[in-house]
């Protein structure tokens, strides 16, 4: 088994951590990578803004998931520096990593300044005799000729050292200092997701008052809710509840509003689920209380509301975005159907869901109830009352109208 070893204070981990990462991985083929933030870095000091070592290695969480979408290999966040106490020497690590993975063949990934000073780290001869190194440059052209006097020199001073490096034409031109600098207008070097838990969890000196964001603050705030997974879909989601808002005369900024805040808690445990319907004195039906993947709907419409101060109709769009319900409005029905029919959503029918919502939304509504309620009597599972009572309303309303033009 080849396991990468990514190591660094991560403060914060950035673009350019995660393009070396992906690089590296397919490089060296790796069955898995391990990014291991520093509780305390040997070769610097953490800045005086630095956060807590929790607070980098849930930044470096999203990297991670980000990084094993790129690369289709298990990447996880290991705290064992954070764990161990002390300075983090990268000695002590590898000697514990061997006691966990006796068989495995290590890799260890670093950047250019840590390449070129290896020589001078804590036990560098302990360190390859359990893994090999692996270095990344800008480009070929930058780092090439310091790289091959390095290699020539490591590999005389330790003869049975591995040693590999690799340029990274597109490595993003940023550091973890100069970027801690430019927040918040750096944003363009983070993923949205690690911007948006910066903003949530206002750190390096960012003040955001969430329940007054705009849309393009929320947007990465919303994100990090998510797992990285689910981005595109919750992206997808704002999209086309946009297109639908101004299609139908509803309040697009709402709309997209809703969207991204429809998924904000769908990644929680039941346990978790259950807490906040505590917190929030939720009430549950018997249904939701033995499904409690239908939670998410009433617990993100509780923390829009008292975390982004959303507005009523917003929180009830997240709210009905599940289940439906009788009588549902405009607003209601956008993020219900967009929900339904986003660009990734591909199923049998979706096409013929599509042209019914853009044809006319009630009758698309209509169908999706339709879909909705076959679907779930072919898994023989339990039909939630709010979803039976939307399909009848509708069905009604459509029978009652008889083609004559209808209010929303």
């Amino acid at each position: 088994m080849r396991i990468g070893i990514y190591g660094g204070s991560f403060d914060p981990p950035h673009l350019g951590h995660l393009h070396a990462a992906v690089a590296a991985a397919k490089y060296l083929a790796l069955d898995e990578l391990l990014l291991m933030p520093a509780l305390v870095p040997p070769h610097k000091e953490l800045a005086s803004l630095s956060p807590s070592a929790e607070h980098r290695a849930a930044m470096t969480d999203y990297m991670a998931q980000q990084a094993a979408l790129e690369t289709g290999v298990p990447v996880r966040v290991s705290r064992m520096e954070l764990r161990r106490g002390g300075k983090s020497y990268t000695a002590d690590t590898v000697r514990a990593l061997r006691g966990e993975y006796p068989d495995a063949e290590f890799w260890l990934l670093m950047g250019t300044d840590m390449f070129l000073t290896f020589q001078n780290w804590r036990e560098p001869e302990a360190i390859l005799a359990e893994a090999g190194i692996c270095a990344f440059g800008r480009s070929e052209s930058d780092t090439e000729e310091l790289f091959a006097v390095q290699r020539e020199y490591l590999s005389g001073r330790f003869p049975s050292a591995r040693i590999v490096t690799m340029a990274l034409p597109d490595l993003v031109p940023v550091s973890s200092t100069k970027l801690r600098a430019m927040l918040p207008d750096g944003a363009a070097y983070l993923a949205p997701q690690v911007y948006g838990y910066i903003l949530r969890e206002r750190l390096y000196g960012t003040a955001l008052d969430l329940k007054r964001l705009t849309i393009e603050q929320l947007r990465p705030v919303a994100l990090s809710y998510l797992k990285a997974k689910r981005v595109p879909h919750v992206l997808g989601v704002e999209r086309e509840a946009a297109r639908l808002a101004e299609r139908n005369g509803a309040d697009v900024e709402k709309a997209r509003f809703a969207a991204l805040l429809h998924d904000c808690t769908k990644r929680l445990e039941p346990g978790e689920q259950l807490a906040l319907c505590e917190r929030y004195r939720i009430e549950l039906d018997d249904l939701e209380r033995a499904a409690p993947k239908l939670l998410h709907a009433k617990t993100g419409a509780a923390v829009a509301r008292e975390v982004f101060g959303a507005p009523p109709d917003v929180c009830d769009a997240i709210r009905w975005h599940t289940t439906g319900r009788a009588g549902m409005t405009l607003l209601e029905k956008i993020v219900y159907l967009a929900d339904y029919i986003e660009p990734n959503r591909d199923f049998d029918g979706v096409d013929a869901l599509r042209a019914a919502v853009y044809e006319d939304l009630d009758k698309g509504l209509e169908l999706g109830l339709r879909m909705s309620v076959e679907e779930l009597r072919q898994r023989g599972s339990p039909l939630h009352r709010n979803t039976r009572e939307a399909w009848e309303y509708i069905r009604k309303q459509l029978g009652e109208t008889n083609g004559v033009e209808r209010t929303q």
